[in-house]
This record gives structure tokens, sequence and C-alpha cells, in this order.
């Protein structure tokens, strides 16, 4: 007897996800009739909630995490500067082998369900390419299980350090996804120069550019109006990102609106992480009322640059949730959409939609509805590969 679904409530069928997995995709014939084609699925008979895509961390730094090391003492001094000196100047002598850190962050990512991620490479003139040659051996060996974007991130300074930008060039020959950059006029001092360089790069190499924006207020918003501009005049609608863009939560009356519109433009995405320090950081409600595309990131986990985070994107969703003040479901929901659908396609991965007859690269975790992952991220999750099952309640398995 066929069944009917009311679809505003959650689906009771355990046919979801059991037929559909035929070696290694999904069977259009698995789907029950009358199932609700809705992003995110939810499997009522098992409490578990199946996310619109797996979980995507749009913005990392696997060539400084400490996982897996020795507590290391933090006694930086505050201010940006002095975390890149001290980063820098301590990485290698403090056990930070960039391959083998790599390679703990993507198998960490794995067990929460994060098969995909951009990060940002350090390049400078005093370790070279090395720690980009670290991450792309790592890349190598979990090409199968792990897609993963670099960025070629010149953080000490690109043109105000000589030979950088030259470095940068054989970073992206070498195989560097995207054009890196950080603070134009706070940290290289010579705004036009540093986003001439950064778009020169990408033309030249025909890459995307991701740039790391921190400025505040004005500083911020007159460097994010110049990345504008070029990306139009150059025809990259679409290829470029700004990350952090807190100068887009400075509580200046008339500076923000202006900058959402031209961003949704100039189709410029914005990645956010959420960070509980942060006394202005960009509003995700602001951005989908203004239709800026948006996108999610951990950045720095167990680093020199702080002790805390994991690689866990529900958490994370949780965390820009909260900073954002998402008290209802809709929001909620929102939010694990940044983490999941918007990741996927900022990396180019649409195809991970849970379509008939796409790749069967999904999340299950315990919950009644997406809403509740995310302000309350269970332990107990099923992440499956190609139809594989390849880590469980947070631990990868052996496969």
């Amino acid at each position: 007897m066929q069944r009917e679904y009311d679809h505003s409530k959650c689906p009771t069928s355990r046919r979801l996800l059991c037929r559909p997995l035929l070696r290694g995709w999904t069977d259009p014939a698995g789907r029950p009739s009358g199932f609700p084609s809705c992003r995110h699925r939810v499997l009522y008979r098992w409490g578990r909630v199946s996310s619109p895509s797996p979980l995507c961390d749009c913005h990392a730094h696997l060539d400084k995490t400490t996982l897996g090391l020795d507590w290391i003492k933090n006694e930086v001094k505050p201010g940006l500067v002095n975390l890149i000196a001290n980063e820098r100047e301590h990485r290698i002598a403090w056990g930070l082998d960039p391959y083998r850190q790599a390679v703990r962050h993507i198998r960490s990512s794995l067990g929460y369900g994060v098969l995909a991620m951009r990060s940002h490479i350090d390049v400078d003139t005093q370790h070279g390419l090395s720690l980009l040659e670290g991450a792309l051996a790592a890349r190598e060996e979990y090409k199968d299980l792990f897609h993963l974007q670099l960025v070629a991130f010149p953080q000490s300074g690109l043109v105000s350090r000589p030979g950088t930008y030259e470095l940068m060039d054989q970073a992206l020959a070498m195989g560097a996804d995207l054009v890196g950059g950080v603070d134009p006029s706070a940290l290289d001092r010579d705004s036009k120069g540093c986003l001439d360089a950064i778009f020169a790069l990408a033309q030249k190499h025909g890459k995307p550019v991701d740039i790391h924006l921190h400025e505040p207020a004005e500083l911020g918003a007159y460097d994010m109006e110049e990345i504008i501009q070029r990306t139009e005049a150059l025809g990259m609608q679409g290829k470029v990102a700004i990350s952090h863009a807190f100068c887009l939560g400075a509580p200046i009356p008339g500076l923000v609106p202006p900058l959402l519109e031209k961003l949704a433009r100039a189709d410029i995405t914005i990645i956010t992480c959420g960070q509980p320090q942060l006394a202005t950081f960009p509003h995700i409600q602001e951005l989908a009322a203004a239709g800026v595309k948006t996108a999610c990131g951990n950045d720095n986990i167990q680093d020199l640059w702080s002790h805390f985070g994991t690689p866990d994107m529900l958490q994370r969703a949780s965390l820009i949730a909260m900073k954002n003040l998402c008290r209802n479901d809709s929001e909620l929901d929102l939010v694990l959409d940044l983490c999941t659908r918007s990741g996927a396609q900022l990396l180019g991965l649409e195809s991970w939609e849970p379509l008939p007859g796409g790749p069967a690269d999904f999340l299950l975790v315990k919950g009644s509805c997406p809403a509740q992952c995310v302000a309350q991220p269970p332990v107990e999750r099923m992440v499956f590969r190609r139809g594989c099952l390849i880590a469980k309640d947070c631990r990868l398995l052996d496969c």
C-alpha cells in the first residue's frame, strides 16, 4: 500500500538511505513515493538527520595546527603582527611539521563529517614553499576521501617582503588553487600595490582569489571597495572571496548597506568564522537579506594563535549561531546551510547535492531536526563517502 507523507512533518520511512546506496551512488528507486524534496532529510525512525551535503570547512589553516603535539605554552603579545611573527619564528622549532600536521587535521575533520575544505597555507621568505609542499603531499594521500583546496597565503606580507611575490608565483604553478592575501593597508601598508599584485597573480595563473580582511570600519571598507572594483573590472565575478570582513559589522550609519549591495552585484563570497572574541563581524542574517553569498569555516584550530577549537563544523555552526543571536529554527537552518550546501558550492562541489544518481557522500547525525543539530551538536554521527561508512561518532574508521 502506498503511503502518503505530510511534508510539514518528519518522514517516517526506514527505506530512505537503505536502498539508495548502490555502488557509491544514490539510486533513484530508493526514494519512497511522495517523499519530500527538501534540503535536510530526516530519518525519523532512526532519529537521524541527513545534511544537504557533507560538512565543508571553507576557511582553515592546515599547516598551523598543533593537534597531536604536547602543550605549547603561549605567551605571545597581542596584535596581528606579533601573532604572525611568533608563529613564523617558532613553528619548526616547536614541531609543526607541515605534512604531519595537515594529515592530523584532515583525519580529525573526516571523523566529524567534514569532507571538503579550503585551507590557507603560509608562503613566506623564511619557509619558502616547504609548508605548501607538506600540504600538497597530504592532499595527494587523502584525495580519495577528502576534497581540499589550497590557498597560497602571504601571511607575513606580499609587497612589503621582497621575494614573496616570486614565491607566490611558484606556489600557484606547483599546485596551489587560489591566490591569498591579507590586510592590504594595515599589514602591507600599500593597498594598491598589494591588491594589484594579488589580482595580477590571479590573472596570470587563471586562479580565484581569497583575501583575509581583518581591517576595521572605514579602513576595511576602503580595501573592500578596491577588491570589488578589481573584481568587476577584470571580469572575476564569482571567483573572489573575502574572509572575515570585520568591517561589515561596523556600527557606523550608512557604511555597510552600500557595501553589501556591491558585494552581491560583484558575486563576491563572504567567509565568516564566528569567533567568540570578535567585537565586529558580518551578520549572516544581513548577508542573506542582501543576497550576498556566504560560507563558513573554523579558522585556527589549536595552534600558535589560540589553544581553542576542533575541526568539527557542527560545533562551529553552533558558535556562529550563538554569535549571530540565532534563536528560531529557520535561522539555525540557515547556519547549517552555510556550513554544508553553500560551502560545497563555493568549493565547486555542486554535485554533492543529494540528487538521484549523485555521489552517496553524506552525514547522518542524531537529532530530530537540523536546528537541533546546530544548537546541540551530537557526538553520534555516521559519515559516508561513496556509500561506505568511513567514520562513526566523530572517529575515522580504518578504511
